[in-house]
């Protein structure tokens, strides 16, 4: 399968990539083997989707990747956004 993933860092930085091991691609951003992420610790999965081919995987990562895909993702993750604010703002319980 080939997968289309977003991370988020402690600080709130989404990064978008490609793998077909999701788990193994997480914990090479973890131990700094990802120049783009290299910078930040404790990458977490936040979504993932799925492909059976590579292409239809590798052109939803660069729509993901557009100003159109990042307001996709924000509306599909608007409950994971509003819970993480609340919790930012103490108003979570």
């Amino acid at each position: 399968m080939h997968h289309v993933y977003v991370i988020e860092n402690e600080k709130g930085n989404w990064y978008i990539g490609y793998s077909t091991n999701v788990r193994q691609r997480i914990a090479d951003h973890n131990c700094h083997k990802n120049i783009s992420t290299a910078k930040s610790e404790h990458w977490k999965l936040i979504y993932c989707e799925a492909y059976v081919e590579k292409m239809d995987a590798l052109g939803r990562e660069k729509f993901l990747k557009s100003g159109s895909g990042r307001k996709f993702l924000k509306k599909q993750m608007r409950y994971y956004i509003e819970k993480k604010e609340k919790l930012i703002r103490g108003e979570w319980e």
